[in-house]
């Protein structure tokens, strides 16, 4: 099943993707929350809210429509990995990391599905990675083994961790450059982990730049995967519903390149990862 974030009058709104349209899921099931994060806490049972909205009369909405918010619009905790597959350690010039480079992100750098993008005023070195983000679904206990760790994880998404590479180099710890308002997009959809392989392993991923690829990978190159990854966050930290982890980008950003390939006003950036969706964004001068 895929559920997704979308903009509304009265602001966002969780829907369900369907073959035949978009499903305001509180709408058809008057006792579902409005929003995929609460729906989560809650402990909703979204596939039984989904089988009856299906078979509801609830209007269907045109997808292409509409305007979409980040698929989780505030997660409480938006974990990443940097240095995830091993070409882009090589790229970057540093071997397998002994241990996963983590950092966070917070709410205020997420924009959604076909939003902008922000080129800010400070730097021109902003640069795109195509990431798979997993989307916790229940409480995860602290210190559990990897293999009981993927009936945790609610679905997957895509996400594009657009990085202000000079902000970034500027302090050891790379927070300042992953955080700039607007750089981090996250949808449009999330897809529930059963219609995945486990761990959302061996899918290809893409990131493309005005139509040419640019990153071209696959999901088994992941030093970590989701098992282990969810393992090693839970013997720091409670992971809790609608928390996001992006599980970092291959080969292929835009510092490695000779020349180096900055995003630029007008640009057009997408993330593609099999079985999970298209995420588009354009690039926007910051207002």
């Amino acid at each position: 099943m895929r559920f997704t974030t979308y903009l509304s009058p009265t602001g966002p709104r969780l829907g369900l993707v369907t073959d035949d349209g978009l499903i305001d899921l509180a709408s058809a099931c008057p006792e579902v929350p409005s929003d995929l994060l609460t729906a989560l806490r809650q402990n909703v049972n979204l596939s039984d809210a989904a089988e009856r909205a299906i078979h509801s009369s609830a209007p269907r909405l045109q997808p292409d429509a509409q305007q979409y918010a980040p698929v989780i619009p505030a997660p409480g905790k938006i974990i990443c990995l940097g240095l995830n597959y091993f070409d882009h350690a090589k790229e970057g010039g540093r071997d397998k990391p002994a241990y996963p480079w983590f950092f966070l992100r917070t709410a205020s750098s997420l924009v959604g599905h076909g939003q902008d993008l922000w080129l800010p005023r400070v730097s021109a070195q902003l640069d795109y990675e195509a990431e798979l983000a997993v989307v916790i679904g229940q409480r995860v206990p602290r210190h559990i083994a990897a293999e009981h760790a993927l009936p945790y994880v609610f679905g997957y998404s895509c996400f594009n961790d657009v990085s202000v590479r000079d902000y970034q180099k500027k302090t050891p710890q790379w927070t300042i450059g992953k955080n700039f308002d607007a750089s981090g997009a996250l949808g449009p959809n999330v897809v529930t982990a059963n219609a995945l392989p486990p761990g959302a392993t061996n899918l290809r991923i893409q990131s493309r730049l005005n139509g040419a690829v640019m990153q071209d990978a696959n999901t088994a190159d992941m030093i970590w995967g989701v098992a282990e990854t969810l393992a090693l966050l839970s013997t720091a930290m409670t992971l809790e519903p609608g928390d996001v982890i992006a599980m970092g980008t291959p080969a292929g950003v835009g510092q490695s390149r000779q020349p180096p390939v900055w995003l630029q006003a007008g640009d057009h950036v997408e993330v593609d990862i099999e079985g999970v969706g298209l995420l588009s964004n354009p690039v926007r001068p910051e207002p």
